[in-house]
């Protein structure tokens, strides 16, 4: 039997009380970088309600499980979140707010990227991924200083503020890339953080941590990996160093 099919009878057998429905998402799964929507189909959550001050105050562990709906991969991903309700502040969400979230299975690990992104940009981007759920405010001050590494060093700009330098290259970048940063740019504290001092420590939600770690990897792909450019200076690189052992 197949891992994949191993995952699949595992995931067949979650067959608990307690379960929610679920609405569809937008997710990578962090085996094979599938980028997919998630439905009933392929997740399952369990929710628990924990202990409580008052009728008006409540707390919820959820359990998420996710089968990754990729026929080459199908591998099982598990997610945890505390979520906290509390009357007339997070009225519209029953299951409240996440105030902690874990990525039990696979353990966050960063991705490995070839040598021409900047050392610099992977130290930060792999300290980011790494703290990520320990401490989502210093990865978000990492993922912005990693953001505005790679900016300044693929278009060259540099502005008093990140969203001054996003927005001095919306001319530089096709429409695709631009809308995935200016969609980010809107989601929660995200927008206001950009406007202010990178090294900052600041006040993030644990989901707005992790989405700015995946927009670095989508510009890293993109910019460094997929580019015309870039892929040429690879070979170009490779060329010297070839010549270079030839001479010795």
């Amino acid at each position: 039997m197949t891992t994949s099919e191993e995952s699949l009878n595992l995931f067949k057998a979650l067959n608990y009380n307690n379960l929610i429905e679920v609405k569809p998402f937008g997710w990578k799964c962090p085996y094979c970088n599938h980028f997919t929507t998630i439905t009933k189909e392929n997740c399952r959550k369990q929710v628990n309600e924990g202990f409580s001050k008052s009728k008006d105050e409540k707390h919820y562990f959820i359990s998420t499980f996710i089968l990754c709906p990729n026929p080459s991969c199908g591998q099982v991903s598990i997610l945890a979140s505390l979520n906290f309700w509390k009357r007339n502040e997070y009225y519209e969400s029953p299951l409240g707010k996440a105030y902690k979230e874990w990525q039990l299975i696979p353990e966050p690990r960063p991705r490995t990227w070839p040598d021409n992104v900047p050392v610099a940009i992977i130290q930060d981007y792999s300290e980011a991924v790494l703290i990520c759920e320990l401490s989502p405010k210093a990865s978000a001050t990492l993922s912005r200083r990693c953001l505005q590494g790679i900016i300044r060093d693929v278009h060259k700009v540099n502005e008093r503020t990140l969203a001054k330098e996003i927005d001095k290259i919306k001319d530089k970048v096709n429409e695709e890339t631009f809308n995935i940063i200016e969609t980010i740019r809107q989601v929660g504290n995200i927008g206001a953080h950009m406007e202010r001092d990178i090294s900052i420590i600041i006040d993030i939600d644990p989901g707005e941590a992790q989405i700015l770690i995946q927009l670095i990897e989508t510009l890293i792909q993109k910019w460094y990996i997929d580019d015309p450019k870039h892929k040429q200076r690879i070979e170009d690189l490779k060329t010297k160093a070839e010549k270079a052992s030839l001479k010795k």
